[in-house]
């Protein structure tokens, strides 16, 4: 919990002039490893982190949500019977999605006043977007005294972004913010969407994010570029082997050497990212199992170096810290984490380490950049739920 649930109160009470009865949470999120591979159906290994976003709320007997946005000092209404973006609150919309895909189910919808507060970090990859969305969900469930089953709600709010908000995302965001649990990471199968909730403890190490205070730039013809040129190494692997398969999961890098001389490069390097990541990710797992941070430590190494040269998703800012980060003493590993272009790093360091590695890492990335990095410990914490007031 890291919210303080008492000032939260207070703060609903002040901006309402009533008390809530309902509290929900939901964490952001860090990817420990497996980038790009979600939309070509691999595997993705992320960890929910003890930021979070919280829902305070109250019923009313008016079909709305009545919102405040504790950390914008907004306040906006939405209607509970239609539902319409809000250009001048966009942070509205992920609430009024959830109740739409809420009522294409035929779930019922209770209106609410309901005040926001979070401490994910907005805009650097943490999905602080998901976190809300899982946080609404809970509330829903917890206003209309339902409960959407298993993966069926990290779909729901992945449906939200696809349908509602027009965004191209995939689910593992949604998934690990509302399935994750204290102490484990979550290995998911983006295909079948089975998942398995690995230990993530280690005697002498921890995962310490780092924000490189640069936002994340990785545009829509730059994501959507990618994404036809792994479509291309699939074609050029179907008709040049006669294998079939849908997307690079289906192939191996023996397909994918025997078919090289058919690829265009930038074909063949992005698809040489993918196929080894995922092996890096199954990798990871048995690393984990095992609580062996050097070899954790090598694959978030070598994660990072495919990331930078094969699938050219870094920046002079990320390829800085995470430089900085391997050459510090009690570091196993770094690598971006995230769509790429900005956003953060995760790096594994030791904890006799830890504080002076964080703070050689703050220093001599703002020598090196000029810019600051905000630098988050955490360990893996529990996904989207309600607690008590």
């Amino acid at each position: 919990m890291s919210i303080d649930r008492n000032e939260a109160v207070s703060r609903f009470t002040r901006h309402f002039g009533a008390v809530p009865t309902i509290g929900v949470r939901a964490p952001g999120r860090v990817n420990v490893i497996g980038e790009h591979t979600d939309y070509n159906h691999g595997f993705v290994l992320p960890m929910a982190i003890e930021r979070e976003t919280v829902i305070l709320a109250r019923p009313i007997g008016t079909p709305a949500i009545r919102a405040y946005a504790a950390n914008f000092d907004r306040a906006a209404e939405a209607p509970l019977d239609r539902f319409e973006r809000h250009p001048g609150e966009p942070w509205l919309d992920y609430i009024v999605g959830v109740a739409r895909e809420l009522a294409l189910l035929d779930r019922p919808l209770h209106g609410a006043e309901i005040m926001i507060l979070g401490d994910v970090p907005v805009g650097c990859g943490l999905s602080s977007s998901a976190s809300l969305e899982m946080a609404a969900l809970c509330l829903f469930e917890r206003l209309g005294g339902f409960t959407i089953e298993g993966p069926e709600a990290p779909r729901l709010g992945q449906r939200v972004e696809n349908n509602f908000l027009g965004l191209k995302t995939g689910i593992m965001d949604q998934f690990i913010s509302r399935m994750g649990q204290a102490g484990h990471v979550l290995f998911l199968d983006c295909r079948s969407f089975d998942y398995d909730l690995v230990p993530a403890s280690f005697d002498g190490a921890c995962f310490v994010v780092a924000n490189t205070g640069v936002s994340r730039g990785l545009t829509a013809s730059k994501y959507n570029e990618r994404v036809a040129q792994c479509r291309e190494a699939v074609e050029g692997m179907r008709s040049t082997l006669g294998k079939e398969g849908t997307h690079l999961r289906d192939f191996t890098m023996e397909d994918l050497e025997a078919a090289r001389h058919a690829l265009a490069d930038a074909a063949y390097r992005r698809a040489r990212h993918v196929v080894t990541e995922d092996a890096r990710t199954r990798a990871a797992c048995d690393a984990l199992r095992a609580g062996d941070a050097v070899e954790l430590g090598r694959l978030m190494n070598a994660s990072d170096e495919s990331l930078r040269r094969d699938y050219e998703v870094t920046c002079p800012e990320l390829d800085a810290m995470t430089e900085i980060a391997r050459g510090l003493t009690g570091c196993f590993g770094s690598r971006m984490t995230g769509a790429g272009f900005g956003g953060c790093t995760v790096s594994l360091a030791g904890l006799t380490d830890l504080e002076p590695f964080m703070a050689a890492l703050a220093r001599e990335y703002q020598a090196r950049t000029g810019l600051q990095c905000d630098v988050i410990v955490s360990g893996a914490a529990d996904g989207a739920g309600a607690f008590p007031l």
